[in-house]
């Protein structure tokens, strides 16, 4: 998705006691050690075309223990937060518990459940892009590991994200078509309003939704998925019932925890959502169902 990742004020953990304050402060975006190696990982993407292998990467027994702090954590907070269609498609997900898995580990195991591969971003990716690439089977996804410092919230998409929230999406067959209906939505338009439109549909259901479930709000989108601070906190959040006009006049940004998340009275009220307004979407879409202008804002998630 596009645009840069800006700051909300006072909502980014910056320490790991979970002190908030700006974006570039978190050591994820601060420490130059740590950019040097992200950087390293990132230009490796630099050219790459959509269904090409990615380069395998030799991670460190550091970045290797960062992704077993996480996996750990995660798995004990999803029991209660999340969605349990979501839980069982994650039991069947290519996710090891013992270490960062390679980009060719992930993909194969999934295109055998789905017949989705990943394939290499160095993070944000153009609209056009990134969404038009689902409709053929492909979600971009990135490399690097996040800051050791910080293993249970980073600022922006790792590897972490990609592998425990979409590659858990992806293990799942009714997920999967979700993915390819955004794509081939996006794949039929050229406008940055248009794609920026589908863009923020995705934003607030297959990244950050969250469904009612036996009385509760649960989680199934994968940014949530792959945070244990969201999970942790989802009750903070402004809970607001879905709707169209007003998911696009909510400003969001890629840095912090997201005050504001839109939910489904059911898991398959989410399908029935998207496939509603995706179905026959095209560039006057907008204008036909009297959409207003969407928020201006840093709005953007990586691969």
């Amino acid at each position: 998705m596009t645009s840069e990742t800006i700051d909300v004020p006072a909502r980014t953990p910056v320490a790991p006691d979970g002190t908030l304050g700006a974006a570039p402060l978190h050591p994820g975006l601060s420490d130059p050690a740590y950019l040097r190696r992200r950087d390293a990982i990132v230009a490796r993407a630099e050219g790459h075309e959509v269904g090409e292998p990615s380069p395998p990467v030799t991670y460190t027994e550091r970045e290797h223990e960062t992704w077993r702090q996480v996996h750990t954590a995660l798995a004990a907070v999803q029991e209660d937060a999340v969605c349990r269609a979501v839980l069982r498609a994650r039991d069947t997900a290519p996710i090891p518990a013992d270490h960062v898995p390679q980009h060719a580990e992930v993909g194969d195991r999934l295109h055998e459940l789905t017949g989705f591969r990943f394939t290499l971003a160095g993070g944000i990716v153009p609209d056009e892009r990134f969404l038009g690439a689902m409709a053929r089977g492909y979600f971009h996804a990135v490399q690097y590991v996040r800051h050791p410092a910080m293993p249970l919230y980073t600022p922006e998409p790792d590897v972490l994200h990609d592998v425990h929230g979409h590659g858990t999406h992806l293990s799942s067959p009714w997920f999967a078509d979700l993915y390819r209906l955004v794509g081939t939505a996006a794949a039929r338009v050229s406008g940055a309003a248009a794609l920026d439109l589908i863009s923020r549909v995705y934003w607030f259901t297959l990244e950050y939704g969250v469904a009612v479930e036996r009385g509760r709000v649960k989680a199934y989108g994968a940014a949530l998925l792959s945070s244990y601070g969201e999970l942790g906190r989802l009750h903070r959040a402004e809970i607001r019932p879905w709707a169209v006009p007003r998911v696009v006049t909510t400003p969001y940004t890629a840095a912090g925890y997201q005050p504001v998340l839109y939910a489904m009275p059911s898991l398959e009220h989410a399908a029935d959502a998207l496939h509603d307004f995706l179905d026959e979407f095209d560039e006057d879409t907008p204008a036909r169902l009297g959409l207003p202008a969407p928020a201006e804002d840093g709005h953007g998630a990586a691969a």
